[in-house]
C-alpha cells in the first residue's frame, strides 16, 4: 500500500491528545489484541466528526493517491494514530497488517472489501467475504490473521478516517504486512 506521508509529527489539537491518552490507556492494559482493538474502538469513536480533532495540515489530501498523516506514534512503539484522506475514487490494494487495527470514518463514507484466503489445489485463493460501507462516525476494528480487505473512497467528496494501530507507523512507514493480488479480470 503506497501513499504519501506527512514528513514530521506535529503537536496535536488539545482533542487529538485526549485521545492519544485514551488509546494510551486501553492498550496499557496488556490485552490480547482483539480485546485491545475493542477497547480502543470504544474511545475512538465519540470523537468521530469532531471539528477540532484534526488541524487543517491533517485534513489535506494527494491528487494521486490516498495520503497517510501519523499524528501520534507511542514512544515505546504500542501504538500509533494516522489519519488517511482518500479523494474520490482513491483506493487500496488487498492487503493484511502487521498488527490490530481500528478505523473510524471522521468524515465521509469508506468502502471496504473483505477477503478470506481458501486453499485450492494449487495453493490459495482469494473470496470476497462481505462488501461494507462505514460512514461517519463508524468504527470497526480487526487482528491478524483474517484482516484482509482492501478499502476505496466510493463517494463524491473527500473521506477522512482515524486508524489506530498497535505498532510504530512512523518507523514501519506502513500498516501492511502483504499485498495480494486477484487474477486478472477479478475485482
Amino acid at each position: 500500500m503506497t501513499s504519501a506521508t506527512a514528513p514530521a509529527l506535529s503537536a496535536p489539537t488539545a482533542r487529538l491528545a485526549r485521545l492519544v491518552d485514551e488509546v494510551r490507556e486501553a492498550v496499557g492494559r496488556g490485552l490480547a489484541p482483539g480485546p485491545t482493538a475493542h477497547l480502543v474502538g470504544e474511545r475512538l469513536a465519540p470523537h468521530l466528526g469532531a471539528p477540532d480533532l484534526l488541524a487543517g495540515r491533517h485534513t489535506e489530501g494527494d491528487p494521486d493517491r490516498y495520503r497517510q498523516h501519523v499524528l501520534h506514534a507511542e514512544e515505546d512503539g504500542s501504538f500509533s494514530v494516522v489519519a488517511l484522506v482518500w479523494l474520490p475514487g482513491q483506493r487500496t490494494s488487498i492487503h493484511d497488517h502487521v498488527s490490530w487495527c481500528v478505523t473510524g470514518v471522521h468524515r465521509g463514507r469508506e468502502h471496504e472489501r473483505r477477503y478470506r484466503l481458501v486453499p485450492d489445489g494449487a495453493g490459495s485463493r482469494l473470496v470476497p467475504t462481505q462488501d461494507v460501507v462505514n460512514a461517519q462516525g463508524e468504527v470497526c476494528g480487526f487482528a491478524p490473521p483474517g484482516d484482509i480487505h482492501e478499502v476505496w473512497n466510493g463517494g463524491p467528496g473527500k473521506a477522512i478516517s482515524l486508524h489506530v494501530y498497535g505498532a510504530d507507523i512512523s518507523r514501519l512507514g506502513s500498516s501492511v504486512r502483504r499485498v495480494y493480488r486477484l487474477p486478472v479480470g477479478e475485482r
